[in-house]
């Protein structure tokens, strides 16, 4: 039997042997590609390629890419574990053609690879194909070539309700390239319940797809029309977990080798025999998804991809606590997935301790969120009417809070109350429509600017060239001349220009010749190609035309010293804070730099001195920035580092300061880290959980910065009477002096209110022979408000008491409730209403709560709704 590893190894082993470049799996973050929020197919990393923007230079490869389907329109969390080949995590086996071999050499390369004894060695007879409706020429290579039984081949037409909306008719998007497919179905035999696709059985488990065959045949246009490719590719793709299954001669995905493994680990670690219960197929597929997820760089957060790492580890987490597990437990099946995913494991073991802290944070702070999410529970428990809990309180509980729908009904059953399930389940589909909408990206993949060919950057060396525009855009069209006035991107067939990538942006300068100036603002890459993007500023352009293009040499300067510093904080931050620490994002400007990156905490004052030393050191040090172009992998084995959002190609070029920091990088740098002159942190910020930023200045503008803060020092000590020496000092016994007086008013405050409170409890009430005080008191702050609300009810020892204060152009709401009145009278109830009559919101237990709000004007209003509410349900 074949394991898991063995079969994808076997498969990029084929491909090579047909002459494809083996490509490494590409990150889950999709890079430079808003349209995805995790990479979900094998053809995402080569998607530029297939639109024309980028070319490789191989014209096959193949890939075992690692996926993950679990937000956004691909999304079937809730299934994962449930049926037999729902995955979060899931590895593609593909081939890829662009504008190489087409559906000859597609169809016999997975005929051969599936069937032949030196490879898979499937039966032939247990394999059915589909083919689009129209394509005959895919159709007579299966009948006539490979000599599948026409029995064995079905059409399958436009079954989706439109034209080209079929099983069998990829697309990219609503436009762009797309054409039909063909299929490869695997027959589990007649035992299991189920018929061949196209018919009414098909959604049985005996037919299972094991490879799709996409033939871009088509450019699709937003009229509809249909234009044919110049150059046809082919995008494959074959699940390994599925072909896992066949091989091993299993029905279920989670019967293969790698999840049998996973799965008696998690039963061994939680302390359960039951090797059928579902959980532990959610947790060992979650695991999956989660680990590489982290390796890629994700955090759990309440956003984006973090939230829906979050909602995985925690999805996890509760499958484990319904088999017993007592403690964190599910960090420990890490060092078992790296094992069982072999060479592919070798991502996560590289990072092994980091991931396993991140879960194990994580599943701690779930277990104090569970334990939040039942005192919310208790709470909205004790308001619920007609013993129904509603559907969007449940949904806020699970939705905010994590916490399960099966165990707030655990929790409802005691108390014989139901839930409005149906109300629930409103809410979540709202929720499932509004992030599909948020993870769909309407993009025109035809309104984006293609030029064949490619420019050739001298910018490395020069920053003056000649150089001949090979083609003008303007309004995003392509045009043959350009005028002044006009705003427009100029190609040119080599230039000086630095293009923005890796944080670096791009040139500005100038293109000129007699008579003509073009206002270069800024330099993008469109593929292989650089756009110059500015102004016409007098005469005119035309294609064909010869232009000497210059850089503003002076801001390009600047911007060198600030990525060459970048380089060192990063070498900086890993030496001094961890090897976890990688980039998450840079942008790097003539100003300033800006640096993200992985680390759980902020950076105390002293680690930021201690950063500035080190860098400032290396600056000192003056190291000579030396460049070297080399293979991919030998930069890899001399550890290069790889920058965040960047595209690599098998030639790189790797930047070395000194023994300090070594990474492949493409942008513009200075000639020695001497050149930077001086180094100053400015900010250290968090941007999302786990992720910090620094910002920081050089050269010259670094010593303006600090003679900005030294002039605001001395001004500090001019105002205080002080020096440098003891300025803190002085600031310390203000403070001290601050607070030593905040506490003597608020002790004044407190005393007033309780002398107001036997006044004011003289001043109660009678609505139904209940004591009711109903007053506005100005300028007392809610602690006080608090206090006096307290003692009140125990003067009143039965009563309710509502007061409305304004205070800095704010008004403070609170309601206080004596127990024996609390079945009748919620607090949170009365206290909300009040605030939605002066623009606020609040909440609270049922015999205290509190609200705020924004429109002191309204405050009549709020205490006259008050009392009509008291009168109607006392």
């Amino acid at each position: 039997m074949k394991t898991t590893a063995e079969i994808r190894q076997s498969f990029l082993n084929f491909f090579r042997s047909k002459e494809h470049q083996v490509v490494a799996s590409s990150s889950l973050v999709p890079e430079n590609d808003p349209t995805l929020l995790f990479t979900n197919a094998g053809m995402n990393q080569f998607k530029d390629v297939f639109l024309g923007l980028d070319k490789r230079p191989y014209s096959r490869a193949t890939t075992a890419q690692r996926c993950v389907r679990a937000g956004g329109k691909h999304n079937d969390l809730e299934n994962v574990g449930y049926t037999a080949r729902h995955h979060t995590f899931f590895e593609m086996l593909g081939n890829f053609s662009f504008g190489d071999y087409f559906k000859h050499d597609a169809i016999n390369f997975a005929w051969e690879f599936l069937t032949s004894p030196q490879w898979l060695g499937l039966p032939k007879e247990k394999l059915w194909v589909t083919v689009y409706e129209t394509d005959s020429e895919a159709y007579d290579i299966w009948n006539k070539e490979v000599g599948v039984p026409t029995e064995h081949i079905i059409r399958i037409g436009d079954n989706k309700g439109a034209p080209y909306a079929s099983d069998n008719f990829w697309a990219m998007g609503d436009t762009g390239p797309c054409g039909p497919c063909t299929e490869i179905f695997y027959d589990h035999g007649e035992h299991i319940w189920g018929g061949p696709p196209g018919s009414p059985e098909e959604d049985g488990d005996r037919y299972i797809e094991i490879w799709n065959v996409v033939f871009m045949q088509y450019n699709r246009l937003t009229d509809g029309t249909m234009e044919k490719l110049p150059r046809p590719s082919v995008d494959t793709g074959m699940g390994l977990e599925r072909i896992a299954a066949v091989l091993q001669h299993v029905n279920s995905n989670y019967d293969i080798d790698i999840f049998k493994t996973l799965i008696a680990k998690t039963a061994e670690i939680v302390g359960t025999a039951d090797l059928t219960n579902k959980s532990l197929r959610v947790i060992a597929d979650h695991i999956r998804s989660c680990a590489y997820l982290i390796a890629d760089g994700v955090i759990p957060s309440n956003e984006g991809r973090g939230y829906v790492l979050r909602r995985i580890i925690r999805r996890a987490v509760r499958h484990g606590h319904l088999l017993g597990a007592k403690e964190a437990f599910f960090y420990k099946l890490v060092p078992t997935l790296i094992e069982v995913m072999a060479e592919a494991g070798q991502d996560i073991k590289e990072k092994q301790t980091n991931i396993e802290k991140l879960l194990r944070l994580e599943e701690e702070q779930f277990a104090r969120t569970l334990e939040r999410g039942l005192t919310l529970l208790d709470e909205a428990l004790s308001e619920v009417k007609n013993d129904v809990l509603s559907g969007e309180v449940a949904f806020k509980l699970y939705d905010t809070y994590g916490f399960p729908l099966d165990l707030t009904a655990d929790v409802c059953r005691e108390r014989n109350i139901t839930i409005d399930e149906t109300g629930f389940e409103r809410e979540m589909t709202e929720q499932r429509a509004r992030a599909q909408a948020a993870s769909q990206f309407g993009i025109d993949y035809n309104n984006v600017i293609r030029v064949e060919g490619e420019t050739q950057f001298e910018g490395y060396t020069k920053s003056k060239s000649l150089a001949k525009i090979t083609a003008l855009f303007y309004d995003g069209k392509s045009v043959e001349q350009i005028s002044a006035g006009q705003s427009a991107v100029v190609v040119l067939e080599n230039t000086p220009f630095y293009a923005e990538s890796g944080g670096q942006i791009g040139d500005s300068g100038y293109l000129t010749i007699e008579g003509v100036t073009f206002n270069v603002k800024d330099t993008q890459k469109y593929g292989q190609i650089f756009g110059h993007i500015g102004e016409l500023e007098q005469g005119s352009l035309s294609v064909g035309q010869t232009v000497k293009a210059v850089v503003d040499i002076e801001r390009r300067n600047q911007t060198a010293l600030n990525h060459s510093a970048t380089h060192l904080l990063h070498a900086a931050l890993r030496q001094l804070l961890g090897t976890h620490v990688t980039q998450k994002g840079s942008l790097v400007s003539e100003t300033a730099l800006r640096f993200d990156f992985s680390h759980p905490e902020a950076l105390n004052g002293e680690q930021i001195a201690e950063i500035e030393r080190l860098v400032n050191q290396k600056i000192r040090a003056n190291f000579p920035i030396q460049t070297e172009i080399m293979e991919i992998e030998v930069a890899k084995e001399k550890g290069a580092m790889a920058l965040f959002g960047e595209k690599y190609s098998d030639q790189v070029r790797v930047l070395t300061m000194g023994d300090f920091s070594i990474e492949l990088c493409g942008g513009i740098h200075a000639k020695r880290t001497g050149d930077i002159g001086l180094f100053k942190i400015t900010t250290e910020t968090a941007v999302a959980a786990g992720i910090r930023r620094i910002e920081a200045v050089t050269a010259e503008n670094a010593i303006n910065w600090i003679l900005r803060q030294q002039s605001i020092l001395n001004q500090s000590t001019e105002l205080l009477k002080s020096d440098t020496n003891t300025l803190v000092d002085k600031i310390q016994q203000l403070q001290d002096k601050t607070k030593k007086l905040e506490k003597e008013l608020q002790s004044l405050k407190e005393k007033a209110a309780m002398q107001t409170s036997s006044d004011l409890a003289q001043s109660a009430v009678k609505i139904n022979n209940v004591s009711v005080i109903l007053r506005q008191l100005d300028g007392i702050e809610t602690k006080s408000l608090r206090v006096l609300v307290d003692d009140l009810k125990n003067q009143l020892g039965s009563g309710v008491i509502v007061f409305a204060s304004i205070l800095d152009e704010k008004i403070n709401l609170i309601v206080g409730v004596t127990k024996d009145l609390t079945t009748k009278i919620k607090a949170g109830e009365l206290v909300n209403l009040m605030a939605q009559q002066v623009g606020g919101k609040g909440g609270g237990r049922p015999d205290m709560a509190m609200a705020g709000g924004s429109q002191p004007e309204n405050v009549t209003e709020a205490l006259i709704v008050a009392q009509n509410w008291l009168n109607e349900n006392l």
